[in-house]
């Protein structure tokens, strides 16, 4: 028996690529590759349809952009698209990479929470969309004390000067994803993670991930009247300067964690006494001084609110994916309390890495 699958990506910063597929017994026995894209000369096209016939429909992304790849004819040119491009196409169209429109997205608008709660929600929630007990989402922070975030890996003696932070009453938390720490003043920075199945973004590298993530808060960021625009690895930037970074946690068998933390109005002498940001970091963002790392949201958005900012954020997630505002129920918060108490409170978990 024979069953027909339709596949397509629209690769960022490039062309629509589309898929159909016919599959009989796992195997793919016939392949139409379609779309807006350029290619050179035109039997190419045959020579990528040609790859895919016999592909196993478990067949991993690598193994089929790497099948793509060797079929094609020396000289052939592609333009907007690549193997990888393709494979993402075919393993949407299998049911093996998703895409977001397949998915029932929600957003939680921000809850004013201790901090320990949020690092602890980022767990318990993508915990839960990894294992499907809930849908994928986007989830604003709002905090009830200034704190400090550091990252999974970071040194919490190098990264936070613990007189500064005892001076002004500032909370350390660590977290679970990678990155950088996070200065969180009452009303100084627009922080949201992203709790999502891993199969969003099946095939992709993780530089390639955190663009493709945060596509929609550029377009947020523009309707606010911000330029902005990615900086690899993982810095949200503008041509005035940094504003943000983002940072990742795979989660589980399927989940991902994605969350993002942008300057608002940020208080930089006080960052300086709080994190120990040395020389020669500085000295690799271009910069002279701590003062100058971050550019403040609110200078650059005309003294917009930050609950202005979040009311976009939250109509442009809504209106590219179809979201639904949902807010945070008593158990979840109840669970969050608790591994926050079980882990994230604890000595053990903030010395992790001393």
């Amino acid at each position: 028996m024979s069953t027909q699958h339709h596949g397509q990506y629209k690769v960022l910063g490039g062309k629509l690529v589309r898929v159909d597929l016919t599959v009989e017994d796992g195997v793919v026995t016939a392949a139409s590759l379609n779309g807006d894209f350029f290619l050179e000369p035109d039997e190419a096209l045959e020579d990528i349809n040609g790859a895919l016939v016999g592909l196993a429909e478990d067949t991993e992304h690598a193994v089929t952009a790497q099948r793509v790849q060797a079929a094609i004819r020396p000289g052939a040119q592609l333009f907007g698209f690549d193997a990888d491009a393709v494979a993402t196409a075919v393993r949407r169209a299998l049911g093996r990479a998703t895409a977001w429109e397949d998915h029932e997205w929600e957003v939680i608008a921000p809850t004013p929470l201790p901090i320990h709660q949020h690092v602890a929600l980022d767990q318990i929630l993508t915990e839960d969309v990894a294992a499907g007990r809930r849908k994928p989402m986007m989830r604003l922070w709002q905090w009830t004390e200034p704190a400090v975030v550091i990252g999974a890996f970071q040194s919490l003696a190098n990264e936070v000067d613990a007189e500064g932070a005892a001076a002004h009453d500032i909370h350390v938390m660590r977290r679970i994803s990678g990155g950088g720490a996070m200065f969180m003043e009452a009303d100084n920075c627009v922080t949201y993670s992203l709790s999502l199945p891993r199969s969003l973004v099946d095939g992709m590298s993780t530089e390639e991930s955190y663009p493709f993530l945060d596509d929609w808060t550029m377009e947020a960021l523009s309707r606010v009247g911000v330029e902005a625009f990615y900086q690899p690895l993982n810095d949200i930037a503008t041509p005035q300067g940094k504003i943000g970074g983002a940072a990742q946690k795979k989660v589980g068998t399927h989940g991902l964690l994605h969350h993002v933390t942008m300057s608002y109005d940020i208080d930089a002498d006080k960052m300086t006494q709080v994190l120990r940001i040395g020389r020669e970091k500085l000295k690799g963002k271009g910069v002279a001084s701590a003062k100058k790392r971050v550019d403040p949201l609110r200078r650059q958005t005309g003294n917009m609110t930050r609950p202005e900012i979040w009311e976009v954020m939250m109509q442009v997630f809504e209106e590219r994916y179809g979201a639904k505002r949902v807010e945070l129920d008593q158990k979840t918060l109840d669970r969050a309390q608790a591994l926050a108490e079980e882990k994230f409170l604890t000595q053990t978990w903030l010395q992790r890495v001393p």
